[in-house]
């Protein structure tokens, strides 16, 4: 009862907020819904960026149309609406479709191998921008950032949906609304969206990482998560590719969106590894340091490196820049997949360019 006096006291206060023009109050009822929101697009959209524009967009779009707002929803199911076909639209315009990486390996793993899903604008997202709702005990925002719903593997899978298969299952499944207010978001029938939602989840599980198929809502990072993420780190710091060998699955992948650049296999991996910590080699990074962080609920590693001069591969410059955002899924005490970013997204992690 005290849910539905506090939704009609929030949809009092937006009609009565519109017809008065009054923009402040608008954006007060608004403006709590932001993260959430941005979650809900980053779901359907996979870029950080892209989401924190449709988040914006629906803001703008809500203040223009807030004539149109009658109450018979709340506030925040008229929000969704309004985000959800704002990332719609932008999914039409830019006609992205995932495919397989049409370019080789980086490595040859040796034995013939499927490329993975090339999703080149896929991007992290900060835990600290998921904590708020993480911690919400109750309420409909509560199951907003599911560990497993979250994390990477299932963004690039969803990515292979139609887009308004995306809506359905992430509205149904992730978000747990009932299918006639998933009809009414999509302004379509109950039975549209079951149908829709059933060949969704067929969808899913195909491109689902075997381990990933029965997703379910898990806790963060274990200790165990935790000990493994510093060895990694370690082992980056000591140019030790026999630490790094103990750490990786045999059918580990790499990928390093948005460059088409790609591997599969712990030898590939390793082979790889070995030239960037080896002096002289072409793809010689020099001596690196790594400062642990958290993205989409999962382990990750910001890494800095401490380049050679000009002149002399063995002669360092004294400055740690940074070089790369590993996101790391950890199966069964191994890394399975680690998802490398670039640099340009150190900010949004509160992360410096170049280490003090």
């Amino acid at each position: 009862m005290l849910e539905d006096r506090d939704r009609s006291a929030e949809d009092t206060a937006v009609t009565g907020a519109a017809p008065a023009g009054d923009e402040e109050a608008f954006g007060a009822l608004a403006e709590p819904l932001r993260r959430e929101l941005r979650v809900h697009c980053y779901r359907m959209l996979g870029s950080y960026d892209d989401a924190e524009d449709m988040v914006q967009e629906t803001f703008l779009r809500a203040w223009r149309h807030r004539d149109t707002y009658e109450g018979r929803s709340s506030f925040r199911a008229w929000l969704y609406k309004i985000a959800t076909n704002a990332c719609l639209d932008l999914i039409d315009r830019t006609k992205r479709r995932v495919q397989p990486y049409r370019v080789p390996p980086l490595v040859d793993p040796g034995a013939p191998a499927q490329p993975p899903a090339d999703v080149s604008w896929l991007q992290p997202v900060p835990d600290r921008l998921l904590e708020p709702a993480a911690d919400s005990a109750q309420g409909p925002a509560s199951a907003a950032v599911a560990r497993e719903t979250i994390e990477l593997a299932f963004l690039v899978a969803i990515q292979h949906l139609p887009a308004r298969q995306r809506a359905v299952l992430i509205t149904r499944d992730v978000l747990g609304w009932p299918a006639t207010e998933t009809a009414a978001l999509l302004g379509t029938s109950v039975a549209s969206v079951k149908s829709a939602l059933q060949r969704a989840r067929a969808t899913l599980k195909r491109h689902l990482p075997q381990r990933r198929e029965d997703w379910t809502a898990t806790a963060r990072p274990s200790a165990d998560e935790r000990a493994l993420v510093r060895r990694y780190v370690e082992a980056h710091q000591r140019a030790d590719l026999g630490a790094l060998a103990g750490m990786l699955a045999d059918d580990v992948r790499m990928t390093m969106p948005p460059h088409p650049a790609w591997l599969i296999g712990r030898q590939a991996l390793l082979t790889f590894s070995g030239q960037v910590f080896k002096p002289g080699s072409p793809w010689y990074h020099g001596r690196w340091r790594g400062v642990v962080t958290g993205a989409n609920l999962q382990p990750a590693v910001a890494h800095y490196v401490e380049h050679p001069t000009a002149d002399e591969t063995k002669n360092l410059d004294g400055r740690f820049r940074a070089q790369v955002l590993d996101v790391l899924r950890i199966d069964d005490g191994r890394i399975t997949s680690i998802t490398s970013f670039e640099p340009r997204c150190f900010a949004a992690f509160g992360l410096p360019l170049i280490l003090p």
